[in-house]
């Protein structure tokens, strides 16, 4: 159907009054030639006057304001409020600003404040500054006295004459007798001489002043030379000593002028670089070791003879600079008197210093030197008296001996076999890095690592990238192996996750692989015990140090982890597939839920399995029951042998229970034999077990479901776990647990279906005819016809924008015509105006010249 006649009606969506819509001079009708039946014109009627004004408006707002902003790269936009909303009124627009200014003043301090404060201004200056007249300037005077205004003469041009005509004599007042008023063009004249006469009273009072101070001066040279005099000598001391004694600032500008300015420093030296230096300076540190371990030394021949305490004589003056001072380095003996000494020691000083205090170093002998020194001064300082300086070089002598011999019993105590080799080779297998680290402490194995990872950087040689992927593995089989010891030696696995870790970022790739293939062949050797025996064990120690550390060395809150997932997913068949025979494999369950509770701390992925087997662990601790009001999940079951695994019936072991953490090693093997041992062991479980439900809580507190989920294990606490018989701490800790329940609200959101855009009914494709026309246009194909549809409408586009770019450059030329026009109206008012004042200034210039010849004439 088509639109009824009529019903689009001009001046209603576009914005036009009907006014100018119905007026007849405004119209131009379009007229046809043929009036065809059914078809539709666009544009019978149109509004030429609005269209034009409407594009004049268009182009003023974006060609106009181009063509002023041409050849300027910055943009000044206009952030005043309200300044472009015709909406607002002048004086709302004007209130607004004013509040806006005014509010980052009004802060809580000032809420008393009555304007006391507050600085009024005028084109950006302080009125209190402008009435100060600070400014004003007398052009007529030339004195030092510039700007210095008499009241009379403020009075006349500030105070509108008015005081003047009204201003009588004081002496006239005084007597009565009146006097005859003078006009206005008397008083200034009366003003004008009177500033004068003041001008030459100051003029003539400056020049006197000059004169006589000529004068002076003049004199003053005369009796200079009489008045010549020597000071005497104490007083010229304190003179110049007054003067040599400079003031603190003095001394700190001086400083300041004298300090160096920045020099360009060395450039920050790449890894590579660094790599190589710490290289040579370890492979420069072992030969030495080896040198003084098999008693070679190169340095023997340029080191001076040795000079023991016993050889002082009498004269040795300890004042003199060719003093030799005895010290130790590396088992080799240093000569300190020497310039080319103090500078080799700084040297290696600074070489030795770098590692973690394993090398020796000459801190003694420094501190020794610096306490031969504060010596040297006492006896300098007391040079005058020669007794004292006997007594002083006896006592002098004793120390030094003293000294000398407690720094060769310490060298010759320390063997140098005993010292850790710079240099090591990356090992090849995991019996070298036994053989490497075999009977050492934690500390020499951190060192010992630490010199095998800068020794064989990857940037040193091309296959240490491989030997350091390889010793990352042998670290984590070590690891293993310190855990599985009797006792495990944990210290010292937490101080290797330091190189791991460091290790894992270096070579991150193969790192992951070392990790999967552990996971991979403990995951193995479960399925294997499945089908052998038709249930699993829990892990060792070492299987467990090894998730520990994985949670450590990768990113845990990850969706999907090549590292973390697969271990996510081996402890919870960990959870379900291994049952729990013992004390021991609680005490493993416990700490996998541990493990578990750290890796999703961040993701807070909700894992079922942990929630199931903490149900278990707390069934364990309940007496055995036909009917339960939970359900239970394998391996645990509501009846059998170890159902009753965690229950405690001994009182006296309750009361006398105290809660503890749970050993890690107990993994291993319990320790405990008796039986109030083994009591106290069961409730820790149960109180860690409760711990664990807690943070379970916390995490998964804010999930939809939580009611549920905490179903289960409510109905335990309340209902069938005799909290009754346990210690007090056990009975708090299970009612903060209920109230830690109770506090958490439930977040049901309501289920609705989706939206989604409504699929309309298949309906029949309806056929299409086509029908011939007879034109000009028929006979083509149809890409034909399309191709000369397209030319004929880029042939219209084209027409219509070159039209548009002449509107563009007329409107233009009318803006540069108007221009020129207000520029030249401009130059004539302006030309005009200096006329009018320079005719002005003429007449009365010639004015007063007629006034001053009447003068002479008179």
């Amino acid at each position: 159907m088509g639109r009824p006649q009529g019903s689009r009606r001009r001046g209603v969506h576009t914005g036009i009054s009907e006014d100018i819509s119905k007026n007849p001079f405004e119209m131009k009708v379009n007229r046809q030639k043929f009036h065809v039946l059914g078809k539709k014109s666009k544009h019978e009627v149109g509004l030429p006057g609005v269209s034009r004004s409407r594009a004049v408006r268009k182009r003023a707002t974006t060609l106009l304001k181009e063509y002023r902003q041409r050849g300027k790269s910055n943009v000044f936009i206009d952030k005043r409020f309200g300044e472009y909303d015709a909406k607002i009124s002048p004086e709302d627009k004007m209130m607004k600003r004013f509040a806006l200014e005014r509010q980052p003043n009004m802060d809580k301090k000032s809420i008393y404040n009555l304007n006391e404060d507050e600085e009024l201004t005028h084109y950006g200056q302080s009125l209190a500054d402008i009435e100060k007249l600070n400014d004003i300037v007398d052009s007529d005077s030339d004195s030092e006295e510039r700007g210095a205004l008499s009241a009379e003469l403020t009075a006349a041009h500030f105070g509108g004459g008015g005081g003047l005509l009204r201003k009588k004599d004081a002496s006239a007042q005084k007597e009565g007798v009146p006097e005859k008023a003078k006009s206005r063009k008397e008083l200034i004249e009366e003003l004008i001489a009177k500033s004068k006469q003041e001008k030459r009273e100051r003029q003539t009072q400056k020049e006197q002043t000059l004169e006589l101070t000529e004068k002076l001066d003049s004199n003053w040279k005369e009796i200079r030379g009489l008045l010549a005099h020597k000071t005497p000598k104490s007083k010229r001391k304190g003179d110049v000593e007054l003067k040599t004694k400079p003031d603190e600032y003095d001394m700190i500008v001086r400083e300041l002028g004298f300090e160096i300015k920045a020099q360009p420093s060395d450039r920050m030296k790449t890894e590579d670089e660094l790599a190589k230096e710490e290289q040579a300076r370890l492979q420069r540190l072992e030969a030495e070791r080896l040198h003084r371990m098999l008693g070679e030394n190169e340095d023997n021949k340029n080191r001076p003879k040795h000079t023991s305490a016993d050889d002082l004589v009498d004269d040795f003056l300890l004042d003199e600079d060719d003093q030799k001072l005895l010290s130790y380095k590396d088992g080799k003996l240093l000569n300190l008197g020497d310039g080319k000494g103090e500078n080799e020691n700084e040297d290696e000083n600074e070489g030795v210093m770098d590692e973690e205090g394993d090398e020796a170093t000459v801190e003694d002998g420094e501190n020794e030197t610096s306490d031969d020194v504060d010596s040297h001064s006492d006896l300098e300082s007391d040079s005058q008296e020669a007794d004292d300086t006997l007594e002083n070089k006896k006592t002098v002598k004793t120390k030094l001996k003293q000294k000398l011999l407690r720094r060769e019993e310490k060298a010759q105590s320390e063997p140098v076999g005993a010292e850790l080799p710079y240099t090591f080779k990356a090992p090849g297998s995991y019996e070298d890095l036994q053989h490497l680290l075999s009977g050492k402490s934690a500390e020499q194995q951190l060192i010992v690592l630490e010199r095998i990872q800068k020794c064989n950087h990857p940037s040193l040689a091309v296959g240490n990238k491989a030997k350091l992927e390889k010793l990352f593995g042998f670290l984590l089989e070590y690891a293993g192996e310190l855990a599985t010891r009797d006792p495990p030696e944990l210290k010292t696995v937490d101080k290797l996750v330091m190189h791991l870790y460091s290790l894992c970022q270096m070579f991150p790739e193969a790192a992951g692989d070392c990790v999967r293939s552990v996971l991979r062949d403990a995951a193995h050797e479960m399925e294997e015990m499945i089908e052998v025996k038709g249930r699993a064990a829990f892990p060792r120690l070492d299987v467990l140090v090894i998730l520990k550390i994985t949670s450590i060395l990768f990113p845990t809150s990850d969706f999907w982890h090549p590292v973390i997932t697969p271990a996510l997913t081996y402890m919870s068949q960990l959870l379900i597939k291994c049952p729990v025979m013992s004390l021991e494999d609680v005490t493993t369950g416990l700490f996998v839920c541990c493990l578990f509770l750290e890796y999703v701390s961040l993701s807070q992925r909700f894992v079922p399995e942990l929630f199931n087997f903490l149900l278990g662990i707390l069934h364990l601790a309940v007496p055995s029951r036909e009917i339960v009001g939970y359900t239970l999940v394998h391996p645990f079951r509501p009846h059998g042998k170890n159902s009753e695994l965690l229950l405690v019936s001994n009182k006296e072991d309750v009361e006398t229970w105290h809660k503890k953490y749970l050993p890690i090693h107990a993994v291993n093997g319990l320790t405990e034999t008796s039986k109030t041992e083994l009591n106290h062991y069961r409730l820790s479980c149960l109180a860690t077990c409760l711990d664990l439900v807690k943070k379970s809580i916390a995490l998964y507190g804010s999930l939809p479901a939580f009611k549920e989920i905490k179903c289960p294990v409510r109905t335990l606490l309340t209902d069938h776990l005799p909290v009754v018989e346990y210690p007090k701490q056990l009975q708090e800790l299970v009612k903060k647990v209920l109230e830690d329940m109770d506090n958490k609200e439930t977040h049901y959101e309501p289920l609705m279906f989706e939206k989604k855009k409504p699929v309309p009914l298949k309906l029949y494709t309806p056929k299409v005819m086509k029908v011939l026309e007879f034109g000009k246009k028929q006979g083509f194909s149809k890409e034909e016809r399309e191709r000369k549809r397209l030319i004929h409408k880029h042939k219209r586009e084209f027409k219509g924008a070159i039209r548009e770019i002449r509107k563009d450059s007329q409107y233009l030329a009318k803006q540069q015509l108007s221009e020129i026009m207000e520029r030249d109206a401009e130059r004539k008012r302006k030309v005009k105006q200096l006329f009018g004042s320079l005719s002005t200034q003429e007449g009365e210039w010639k004015a007063l010249k007629r006034k001053k010849m009447k003068g002479r004439v008179h």
